[in-house]
């Protein structure tokens, strides 16, 4: 059975940071691109970043134009294990946090989120 299990959430102050893990288990994902997405109240989900293995050694980010220069996605596959470094966060950040994973060009798998609160 596929899991994807995120952790690292929490409530921080604007300017501060958190780290996001996402777990994943029953299958390995390294060739597969993942990424984060997060949901405010009363909003619809957007994606944040994603990470997709280009070559053995490359791989290539996406960031949605909001998180740009705050947030950096990176994964270790050999721990099956995808991460999200928030910095210089916002009251805007404040949303659940969800992982996917891309299977075939579509988000197949994901987690069950973590809630971010940034107090201003």
């Amino acid at each position: 059975q596929v899991q994807l299990v995120e952790s690292g959430g929490g409530l921080v102050q604007a300017g501060g940071s958190l780290r996001l893990s996402c777990a994943a288990s029953g299958r390995t994902f390294s060739n597969n691109a993942m990424g984060w997405f997060r949901q405010a109240p009363g909003k619809e989900r957007e994606f944040v970043a994603s990470i997709s293995r280009i070559s053995r050694d490359r791989t290539m980010t996406y960031y949605a134009d909001s998180v740009k220069g705050r947030f950096t996605i990176s994964r270790d596959n050999a721990q099956n294990m995808v991460y999200l470094q928030m910095n210089m966060l916002k009251p805007e950040d404040t949303a659940v946090y969800s992982c996917a994973a891309n299977v075939m060009g579509d988000w197949t798998y994901w987690g069950q989120g973590t809630q971010v609160t940034v107090s201003s």
